[in-house]
């Protein structure tokens, strides 16, 4: 128990939160570093452990550097344990100072955090510029102190979020394998799996959330000779999950999930609620407690916590020359292969493809200053940029939100291919075929190495729209990996197909 020894400071609310958001902005944990590179020392698939090298050296970068491990630096999920006796030395609204911390970690100069929270979200959707307001989820406890779960939650994984109410006799492990078929790569995995089981559909979701917050401790587990029913379920839901060989980044292989954590409640009678939620490989999240002794310290992790590896680019990858590309050079790649990347791309996300649809509706073409013909579109929407850096980590953004814009993008405005991250659909990938253009995709979770590639930056288009404006990148050996190719193969269905079908014979 917190001893109790004066009243909770407003500044040290505020100060806490901020320093823990800034502190998991670049630190993942050393449980979550050990288990990824556990995964990266036993994978077999080549495009999977070089997608986890990507990620466990963007990892030691970002560390080192103090740089976000990814672009998307969350929404802030806060859940507060409000001790009954506690006492405070300010009047004001504890949510209210709660977001002073978070709007304060946000706009740090020295490491300014992405905005992507937004106001008004069924109709103008306003960035709110801060990052505020957090959600936060309180409960009353006894004792003195305020204790705190700290997290940053990446829209990628969030979007992947399942809910379901079951019949009482229906299969779970079932429902969990259906859904993560399902679920494709854009939630970046490897990651660990929350899930909520019981109560009622929002106290569900609300265990499957927090179930995130535990530490790895899967194989901990493993080595039990008896367990619970949780406990066996984990393990049951681990394993069948990771037969599946999704793999890393969809990519195909042995690793699609490094933990599943479970939290259960009493529920009705007629009832199975059951919600699930991934945490990608950018996991982030932290606990503190205050009791009046000052604001929280954050302990940085010792650096013989990351693995002494090191990312450098494949001496086998092709070499594209992005300012010279003609589309019959694509015609020969195949799913699965890597390239290099130098030259001029462009970047769009979600509102930049709305504007560029109003502004061909309107007017039929494009202006000259948007000269998109012919070239890579990237899906990005990077981190401001600090002293000294061209551009903030740029990681790749969840391509299918993307998929309506097929059409225009490839047949009427004429661009040669994509870079995004995580599968494409169906019609998307016909429409690539029939266009003889090509997807590649990027690292989910690499996005600090990837900003090293980017030797120039500026923005060309709709600066209104922050993160989301179209820039012009220049890119020296950016990495990236064939996804859809010119006749419409995927790695995304091949190479989960062909991996699970290794480790099926295997078992």
């Amino acid at each position: 128990m917190v001893k109790h020894t004066g009243l909770i400071k407003k500044q040290d609310i505020i100060e806490s939160i901020a320093n823990a958001l800034q502190y998991i902005s670049y630190y993942h944990s050393p449980d979550f570093i050990k288990a990824m590179r556990d995964a990266y020392e036993k994978e077999q698939g080549e495009s999977a452990k070089d997608a986890i090298k990507q990620i466990l050296y963007n990892s030691r970068l970002s560390a080192i550097a103090k740089r976000p491990i990814c672009q998307d630096t969350g929404i802030a999920v806060i859940f507060v344990k409000a001790g009954m006796n506690a006492r405070y030395d300010f009047e004001e609204d504890i949510s209210d100072v709660i977001n002073e911390g978070v709007r304060q970690a946000y706009l740090h100069s020295d490491n300014k955090l992405r905005a992507s929270v937004l106001r008004d979200p069924a109709g103008k959707r306003t960035n709110t510029g801060d990052n505020t307001p957090a959600v936060i989820h309180y409960e009353l406890t006894r004792g003195h102190a305020l204790e705190f779960i700290v997290a940053a939650k990446g829209g990628g994984s969030e979007n992947k979020a399942r809910f379901a109410n079951l019949n009482p006799s229906d299969d779970i492990c079932a429902w969990v394998l259906e859904n993560i078929k399902s679920m494709g790569a854009g939630w970046c995995p490897p990651g660990i799996l929350g899930i909520g089981i019981g109560g009622t559909p929002e106290k569900a979701m609300l265990m499957a959330k927090k179930a995130l917050m535990e530490p790895v401790n899967i194989h901990a587990l493993i080595d039990k000779t008896e367990h619970d029913t949780l406990e066996a379920l984990r393990l049951k839901i681990y394993q069948q999950v990771n037969q599946l060989g999704i793999g890393a980044q969809g990519l195909g292989g042995i690793t699609t999930v490094l933990d599943v954590k479970i939290k259960d409640y009493p529920t009705h009678a007629a009832s199975l609620p059951i919600a699930m939620i991934p945490n990608c490989a950018a996991t982030r999240h932290i606990h503190f407690s205050l009791s009046g002794q000052g604001a929280a310290a954050f302990k940085p992790p010792a650096m013989d916590n990351w693995p002494d590896i090191k990312w450098e680019p494949d001496a086998e990858a092709i070499r594209v020359n992005l300012d010279t590309f003609q589309p019959e050079q694509s015609q020969t790649w195949q799913p699965g292969q890597r390239l290099l990347l130098s030259g001029k791309l462009y970047t769009a996300r979600d509102a930049a493809h709305k504007k560029l649809a109003l502004l061909i509706e309107q007017n039929g073409k494009l202006p000259d200053d948007i000269p998109l013909k012919n070239k890579f579109i990237y899906y990005v929407g990077p981190v401001d940029a600090i002293e000294g850096e061209i551009v903030g980590p740029a990681g790749p953004t969840t391509s299918t939100r993307m998929d309506k814009y097929t059409e225009l993008m490839l047949s009427r405005i004429g661009i040669a291919g994509m870079i995004g991250k995580a599968e494409r659909g169906k019609d998307t990938i016909e429409k690539i075929k029939q266009n003889r253009s090509c997807y590649l995709i990027a690292v989910g979770g690499a996005a600090y190495l990837i900003s090293q590639a980017i030797k120039k930056s500026h923005i060309i288009a709709f600066p209104e729209l922050g993160m989301e404006a179209i820039y012009e990148f220049e890119v020296e050996d950016m990495p990236v990996t064939v996804a859809v190719n010119s006749l419409g193969q995927s790695i995304h269905q091949d190479g989960p197909s062909h991996w699970q079908h290794i480790l099926q014979r295997k078992s």
